[in-house]
């Protein structure tokens, strides 16, 4: 059916146009403030998939399926389309069984890129439309960074754009609680030297500067990886960090070893940890914010990402009780401000009019801002809105997003499962523990990885 109804239907129309409205989060022109209609009616006049049907599988479920499927209802309501999402927890082996069956969904949601990268080497995806990989570089923070995460070589041996990035999360972030701070007369660090000075004064004023927990289970360890690829990034450039994760830069070589030391700095130091270092090696991750919140605080600051405060007593209010900041790059290094994270990344796996299409709308602003405007939502697009975001805590960390000039996936879970899953993890709690130094440590590593790749 095309968009321009005859008269004599008019009623039929309004009366199908308000049914999609009532299941819009959010009526199309209110909040003009907040949301760029302008963006959506622009998509809606140039694209009609009447009688279209798009399928997509992703990793999302429970209120995660309900937030990505309040956006959806956008695209269905613009285009006339039927979209069907399937959201497992056993995403990463449900799509390669579904595309080596040849029964794959139209579009596939990759939580990072490693999956992606493989499937389309395999030729199980198909090439982003073209000029997207250009708009992601132009449009996106740090857009290059994000390009290179999207492009991988295909089946033909050459480089494509072959995944849109959507959904960003943050690792680099550092916790504390604003009283404690303003008592002890203490400033936010802008500098890693001045949050590696402000770490000294704390312990001299008789403190614990910081709370660390590497505890995780099986897990255990998966802490200190994310400290050691935040500091490969404020020490080296993004092509040694990816040189790294592919280990064409060896895992023993001085650049990584460094990167172990700096992290040591501040877990194994007397007095910069609660607890010691054999405390840090063995409390649990989710235990471990807990000193924040003491009376007299057992610690003064705790380096996690973005989803810790599920873990904090219950009550704590972000941004009242409990505030973050950026964890600081070197003012020494001409290297930016590098951003560690991890995200969600569209692929298609089955081309059609419609797949190519709901491309199209993830760039536009208006699919971010149903998202933002509800919870739990970080995007590098710089023409969204920051007005839509829920509240001024994520609008604080879409911010460093913002000003980021360089992302990179967290390191570990692009490397083969039985090193970045496995001996890394197992390497940082020996060196964390004493049992190893970080060469030691580094070295176990790079022999396992070794193995591997006879």
């Amino acid at each position: 059916m095309t968009k321009h109804l005859m008269l004599g239907i008019a009623a039929l129309a309004l009366s199908a146009g308000l049914a999609h409205a009532q299941d819009l989060k959010f009526a199309p022109g209110s909040d003009a403030d907040k949301f760029d209609w302008a963006s959506y009616d622009q998509f809606k006049n140039d694209t009609d998939l009447s009688g279209e049907t798009l399928t997509i599988t992703g990793p999302w479920t429970g209120n995660d399926k309900a937030l990505f499927e309040s956006v959806l209802a956008y695209f269905s309501a613009a285009t006339g389309a039927k979209v069907n999402y399937s959201g497992s927890e056993s995403f990463e082996q449900d799509i390669v069984i579904a595309a080596k069956a040849g029964t794959p969904p139209n579009i596939a949601v990759f939580p990072q890129p490693g999956l992606a990268s493989d499937m389309a080497k395999q030729g199980y995806l198909t090439a982003m439309p073209d000029g997207t990989g250009d708009w992601i570089k132009n449009n996106y923070a740090a857009g290059k960074s994000w390009e290179d995460l999207s492009t991988y070589k295909g089946k033909d041996g050459e480089n494509h754009t072959f995944t849109f990035p959507f959904k960003a999360d943050l690792k680099s972030l550092v916790w504390y609680v604003p009283e404690n701070f303003k008592e002890a007369g203490y400033k936010v660090p802008e500098t890693m030297e001045d949050l590696k000075a402000l770490t000294e004064q704390i312990k001299a004023d008789g403190g614990t500067p910081w709370c660390i927990g590497l505890g995780s289970g099986a897990a255990t360890g998966w802490p200190a990886t994310d400290w050691v690829e935040d500091f490969m990034l404020r020490t080296q450039s993004p092509e040694t960090y990816d040189d790294w994760v592919t280990n064409k830069l060896k895992f023993n070589d001085p650049k990584v070893v460094e990167a172990i030391k700096d992290y040591g700095w501040f877990a194994k130091t007397p007095g910069f940890a609660e607890g010691g270092e054999q405390a840090v090696a063995t409390t649990d991750f989710r235990d471990s914010p807990k000193g924040l919140f003491d009376f007299p605080p057992k610690c003064y600051m705790h380096k996690q990402a973005s989803f810790i405060p599920t873990f904090f007593p219950d009550g704590t209010k972000v941004g009242q009780d409990v505030n973050f900041f950026y964890f600081p790059s070197y003012a020494s290094k001409d290297l930016g401000k590098p951003v560690l994270g991890a995200g969600t990344m569209f692929g298609i796996t089955k081309d059609s009019k419609a797949a190519e299409a709901f491309v199209k709308f993830l760039e536009t602003p208006i699919a971010s801002e149903i998202w933002m405007a509800q919870s739990g939502f970080l995007t590098p697009n710089k023409n969204v809105n920051p007005a839509a975001f829920a509240n001024d805590v994520q609008r604080h960390m879409n911010s460093i997003l913002l000003d980021a000039t360089t992302f990179r996936f967290d390191g570990s879970d692009q490397m083969p499962g039985e090193i970045g899953t496995d001996a890394f993890w197992k390497a940082m709690v020996a060196y964390t523990t004493g049992d190893e130094t970080a060469q030691e440590a580094a070295d176990a590593v790079q022999k396992r990885w070794d193995s591997i790749q006879k």
